[in-house]
């Protein structure tokens, strides 16, 4: 038992050295928990910003005048005036995300109890904004449409009022949650991608032949493999969790740090196995790409982190139940949003060392496989 505990701990400072000749995968790792997590916070707007979006007034009335002016910074650009020639032309070369057409005889209309329709034209292919904007400008006229009836700017008194408490972001900042949940995207790609690589590169260098007349145990090559690449991706998650995520993006972390790297630790167990089990079935480095691009688009998307599991099919729900991303969100989520402790995520943290378990097991098996054939 010495003996494989040290070979195990030679092994793994073998991988921590032949990483370190790999610039392109230290850059990668570098890459990946600063910019990239910095990046995809905050690349997506919080909400729609700089619309840009022109208005044909047929009406020139006090009316049309007071929806002109109602679409302002920073969710529009100054409106435009046009007119009808120029709508279809804007739209048609992206110069304007959305076009309205105030009819003739508007106000006229309004004041006369008709319901005159005002054209809204929305380019589709934007579809961040076009989603989003449609809503907000519906919603413009609408109130300005009501208070120049009433002759009166202010909401009318509800027979009962609202009181909306929003727990743990109440600004809906969306760097808050995009932050928190990149880091566990790259610790899930990098784990995964490291460990294959490390197996391609023995093969690659002929290194592998090496190990294979010493006297070492499939368990130990893999062992060590595991949890050199495990420790390496752990502490670039600490790191980017405590100075990019907690530092630089300023998001409040209300839970222990020390229990969702012990999450992230037995998280690591699982996806370092499978990325072994990729570094199998793979013979070179661009199979071993496109094969973690299949495994990690639906880890990534179906695990909660991007949409909630609960608008997912219930047999998605159900299949993604084996699936260690699934459970490492969940945990993730509950302790540095909520402030969870161990008494909450220890079904998580079950979960995740059984199926880390089942994936080291066939990990392994398909190891030992390879290098018979190999010898």
């Amino acid at each position: 038992m010495p003996q494989t505990l040290a070979n195990i701990l030679h092994l793994g400072i073998k991988e921590f050295r032949s990483l370190g000749r790999d610039y392109a995968m230290l850059a990668l790792i570098v890459w990946a928990f600063t910019l990239g997590v910095y990046s995809s916070a905050t690349g997506l707007p919080e909400t729609l910003q700089h619309a840009p979006i022109a208005i044909v007034d047929e009406d020139r009335s006090q009316l049309s005048t007071r929806i002109v002016n109602a679409f302002q910074a920073p969710y529009f650009r100054p409106p435009e005036l046009i007119d009808q020639r120029e709508m279809d032309r804007g739209l048609d070369t992206g110069r304007y995300t959305f076009t309205l057409d105030i009819p003739p005889d508007f106000q006229r209309d309004v004041l006369a109890g008709r319901q005159p329709a005002i054209q809204i034209n929305v380019d589709a292919t934007r579809i961040a904004q076009a989603l989003s904007g449609a809503g907000y400008i519906q919603t413009i006229i609408a109130t300005e449409v009501d208070e120049f009836v009433a002759r009166y700017r202010g909401g009318a008194p509800l027979p009962a009022q609202l009181a909306v408490r929003v727990a743990f972001n109440p600004n809906l900042t969306q760097s808050w949650f995009g932050g928190v949940m990149e880091v566990i995207n790259q610790i899930t790609m990098l784990s995964i991608i490291l460990t294959g690589a490390a197996l391609i590169r023995e093969r690659e260098h002929g290194t592998v032949e090496h190990l294979l007349v010493m006297p070492l145990t499939a368990f130990e090559i893999m062992a060590a493999k595991v949890w050199s690449m495990a420790l390496v991706v752990l502490v670039a998650a600490a790191f980017s969790l405590l100075v990019v995520v907690q530092g630089w993006l300023a998001v409040p972390i209300g839970g222990s740090v020390a229990l969702f790297l012990l999450g992230a630790a037995l998280h690591l167990f699982a996806t370092t196995s499978m990325g072994i089990y990729l570094g199998t079935v793979a013979r070179s480095m661009p199979q071993l790409g496109l094969l973690t691009i299949l495994v990690l688009i639906p880890l990534q998307i179906l695990s909660g982190g991007t949409t909630p599991r609960e608008s997912m099919p219930e047999l998605v729900q159900n299949v993604m139940e084996l699936a260690p991303t699934t459970h490492f969100v969940s945990l993730a989520q509950a302790i540095l949003y909520r402030g969870a402790g161990l008494e909450i995520v220890w079904p998580q943290l079950l979960a995740i060392t059984a199926i880390g378990a089942v994936f080291f097991l066939a990990a392994l098996r398909r190891f030992r496989r390879t290098i018979t054939q190999m010898a």
